[in-house]
């Protein structure tokens, strides 16, 4: 067998790896690891290569949960950094792509077919324009993708939008927003729309209610207090939740004009199923004025992950690679 490709999707808690044969092949030995259980990358990946039991690699391209700006990179949400060219060195590669995770899933987009979406509201997309993307997950990724004269498959958009101002719209929202800025100072979008974000606004309803309510460590506590216990509470954490998502969402397809779609990856609204169709998320999309029937046609469409879709952005970001030289 030829050197295969080695693949990954690093989040703040797990990390997807699997590899291809060939450019285009399918993946093989789709893993999940949790990043706690290894010291560095390194370790964790070394692991996955013992555990698969195929040859080393020479080529290797990672989807990363930060910024990567430079040589060295490091974690938002977990500890581990590293240099990219040391990591390259150890693992005996030829070649190393690190972006981030969610560039790697804006170009596995135009791959998706509609079997792994469902949508949420709205019309039909508009062929050729923007499309923007984002997800909760351990954090708030963002990206999109663009469509210059020529670039028929779209070209990635690489930055840090889940950390802008997040915006209160109600009397409630205010008040919750000020109880995490007291802790937190700056109050990002992704302070209140991710895991910890969902307990925080938990938490932050039981101190304004002086609830008697349980609490709570963990997302999936609220959804399930919420969803299968129909916990008051919880209901109303999980409903402000997707109420700042569908705020979040509309400002980010207006600002990228993204009449081809908005797509919501992440592990946190995929678990929510279709009461997330009937949460507050569309129609605080909507919710911009005069700009209301403008994004009313935009279409919403939840990514099912169980595709690994930002392991196919992994080998397109290696095709890309290649095809300019790097």
């Amino acid at each position: 067998m030829k050197s295969p490709r080695l693949l990954a999707d690093i989040g703040g808690t797990n990390m997807r790896l699997a590899w291809q044969e060939r450019p285009d092949g399918p993946l093989h030995d789709t893993r999940v690891l949790p990043c706690a259980g290894y010291p560095t990358v390194h370790a964790a990946i070394a692991a996955y290569l013992a555990g698969a039991a195929i040859a080393a690699p020479h080529e290797a391209a990672l989807g990363m949960a930060n910024p990567v700006t430079g040589d060295l990179v490091r974690m938002t949400n977990h500890s581990w950094s590293f240099s990219q060219s040391a990591l390259r060195e150890a693992l005996g590669l030829r070649r190393l792509i690190v972006v981030n995770d969610f560039t790697a899933l804006a170009l596995a987009l135009p791959l998706l077919t509609p079997d792994l979406l469902r949508q949420v509201g709205g019309g039909v997309a508009v062929a050729g324009s923007a499309v923007a993307l984002l997800g909760p997950g351990t954090g708030l990724g963002v990206s999109g993708l663009v469509f210059p004269p020529g670039a028929h498959s779209g070209v990635p958009l690489s930055g840090e939008g889940g950390h802008v101002s997040v915006a209160a719209q109600t009397p409630l929202e205010f008040e919750v927003l000020r109880i995490l800025q007291a802790r937190y100072g700056h109050v990002s979008a992704e302070r209140a729309v991710c895991g910890a974000g969902l307990v925080d606004l938990y938490h932050a309803l039981r101190q304004l209610g002086q609830s008697g309510a349980a609490g709570v460590d963990s997302a999936a506590q609220v959804s399930d207090l919420a969803l299968q216990d129909g916990d008051p509470l919880a209901l109303q954490a999980l409903e402000l939740f997707c109420g700042f998502l569908g705020n979040v969402a509309g400002n980010l397809a207006l600002t990228l004009g993204a009449l081809g779609g908005v797509y919501i990856g992440g592990g946190i609204v995929p678990r929510l199923g279709a009461w997330f169709d009937r949460s507050p998320f569309r129609a605080r999309f909507e919710a911009k004025g005069r700009f209301q029937p403008y994004l009313a046609a935009i279409p919403c469409w939840v990514i099912d992950p169980g595709a690994t879709p930002a392991l196919y952005g992994a080998a397109r970001a290696l095709d890309i690679a290649g095809a300019q030289g790097r």
